[in-house]
């Protein structure tokens, strides 16, 4: 199948919102959530929100520029907020934000945000396949897709799968180095 062929979906189609308490078990000796508790709270959350949109099954290709702004605390409600911001040919961009709150909605705070990035498979799970391309409405969803492009050719950089010299955005950061 072409990507022309497929349906354009809205950002919003993809938004996935997903609750945690924090419980003993999830965190570390000082009572705060463990980081690789909330990175997997972040992935299954993401991942829905790729699904949701790509309508198949998707893995995890990277997850980059991860923020841990504020710390979370045990008995903590965790919100965690993810939707596509661009696709690809068969990746998509899924960005994350992470809200912790006490059980009585007092001191919420933005604590955490990670962009996540899915490649899309076929039914068989054995190859990938393309995406529908997303179509950013807000000032907030454009302000995203605009930016994806250039933190998809980092990322390519930094992988090594793309050569600084054969990176077109990036290209007069990449001459500075």
């Amino acid at each position: 199948m072409k990507k022309a062929d497929l349906k354009a979906k809205k950002v919003s189609d993809s938004k996935t919102i997903m609750t945690e308490m924090v419980m003993p078990n999830d965190t570390n000796p000082s009572g705060n959530l463990m980081g690789g508790n909330l990175m997997r709270w972040m992935d299954i959350a993401a991942s829905i929100a790729a699904g949701k949109h790509c309508e198949s099954e998707v893995v995890t290709a990277s997850v980059d520029h991860v923020s841990f702004t504020k710390p979370i605390f045990k008995g903590d409600i965790v919100t965690i907020e993810s939707a596509v911001t661009r696709t690809f040919n068969s990746s998509l961009e899924v960005y994350v934000e992470v809200f912790a709150a006490d059980m009585k909605g007092n001191n919420n705070r933005m604590c955490n945000h990670a962009y996540f990035t899915f490649v899309a498979l076929t039914d068989d799970m054995k190859k990938t396949r393309v995406v529908p391309d997303v179509i950013p409405l807000t000032r907030e969803e454009e302000k995203l897709f605009e930016g994806a492009e250039r933190r998809r050719e980092l990322r390519l950089v930094l992988s090594g799968r793309l050569q600084p010299s054969e990176a077109k955005i990036m290209k007069e950061f990449f001459k500075k180095l």
